[in-house]
């Protein structure tokens, strides 16, 4: 089986022409609906990114996911990530944990150290921990899921004495996947605990990923874990329309204007029509197109990486929520058939 999603950080970053920003309120509610028509047409995941800034309305996840849990039948729900350095393990659980009753199952958390770093401040984290918090939040959250009772003690955190964490999940175990924008001890950290891994992919060659999925196999193995039945996905930047013209037209001043607001604050280079257009051709990192060319892209991915899931981030900016709509149609409708038909023809002759 091979998952087609969507990802998202509900971004709200002015329109590129007028500069007006969605609201926040108008792009969670749109959310919801994005959400229920990926499940109409047949996408397997949808995930929410955490962010606490103000061009983005996703801080917290597990509320959208949950407003959407009970109007939706198949589709999985998943963070995107969840920021777990800076969070309450406990609260995570817990919050998915709920999710996963109200959707009966189809809950995910993809934890993270957080690429963005505004939610350490907020709660009264010291950066100076950044690695240390995570390791010691993610060894207490998957002792939470494997346990009613939690006994446990860290150095961020105090103590739990044999105290209850409810509800607990519908599924057994909850699934957790890693985040990785490409860190080489991510995926060893993933592999050597026999975790599902993501990574994020927006620039550069897909396949100069194919290095740390072989790492985290590895590690993945020598920790005793079967590496055949580990789950590999990615996440990229991408948009459909009718024609692979529109599509690029249509997505590149919002495309350009995101990447030039995080590059003025990361020093990247002014990213111009020429550095898109490059990105989006066959080997580049943007799934921009008409449906069998994004579909052509996301085969090659899977014959690089091996992957199990991928996950199309469309919603970039204020984009014309009929326009984000409409890509999602043409994603479940269109590119996920012809992608899992190619998929179990190259199978059958393996």
């Amino acid at each position: 089986m091979f998952d087609i999603g969507i990802s998202t950080f509900l971004e709200t970053t002015p329109h590129p022409k007028t500069g007006a920003p969605i609201s926040h309120a108008e792009r969670l509610r749109n959310a919801v609906e994005e959400i229920v028509l990926a499940d109409q047409v047949g996408l397997d995941v949808y995930g929410v990114g955490e962010h606490h800034r103000a061009d983005y309305a996703a801080s917290a996840p597990a509320l959208v996911l949950a407003a959407a849990a009970t109007q939706t039948k198949r589709i999985r729900l998943s963070s995107a990530v969840t920021v777990l350095s800076s969070d309450d393990p406990v609260r995570v659980y817990q919050d998915f944990a709920t999710v996963d009753g109200l959707s009966n199952g189809r809950a995910e958390i993809m934890a993270g150290r957080g690429s963005f770093i505004e939610s350490f401040p907020l709660f009264g984290q010291n950066l100076d921990d950044y690695d240390e918090l995570f390791e010691q939040n993610l060894e207490l959250l998957l002792h939470i899921r494997e346990n009613e009772k939690v006994n446990w003690r860290g150095g961020h955190r105090p103590a739990i004495s044999n105290r209850g964490v409810y509800p607990r999940a519908v599924q057994e175990p909850l699934p957790v996947w890693i985040a990785s924008g490409g860190n080489p001890e991510s995926a060893v950290r993933a592999g050597m605990l026999g975790l599902p891994i993501v990574f994020a992919i927006i620039g550069g060659m897909p396949e100069r990923f194919a290095p740390l999925v072989n790492l985290y196999k590895q590690a993945a193995a020598k920790a005793g874990h079967d590496p055949s039945k580990l789950q590999i996905a990615t996440h990229s930047h991408g948009f459909l329309a009718d024609s692979t013209e529109e599509a690029a037209d249509l997505f590149f001043p919002y495309n350009q204007a995101q990447m030039n607001t995080i590059g003025r604050e990361r020093g990247w280079p002014h990213y111009d029509r020429a550095a898109y257009d490059n990105a989006r051709s066959l080997r580049g990192a943007l799934y921009v197109g008409d449906p069998e060319y994004v579909a052509e892209k996301i085969v090659l991915l899977h014959k690089n990486l091996g992957l199990t899931r991928f996950f199309h981030h469309v919603d970039i900016g204020s984009m014309p929520h009929r326009e984000v709509l409409r890509s999602i149609e043409l994603l479940g409708t269109k590119v996920a058939p012809i992608v899992r038909k190619e998929l179990e023809r190259t199978a059958a002759n393996a």
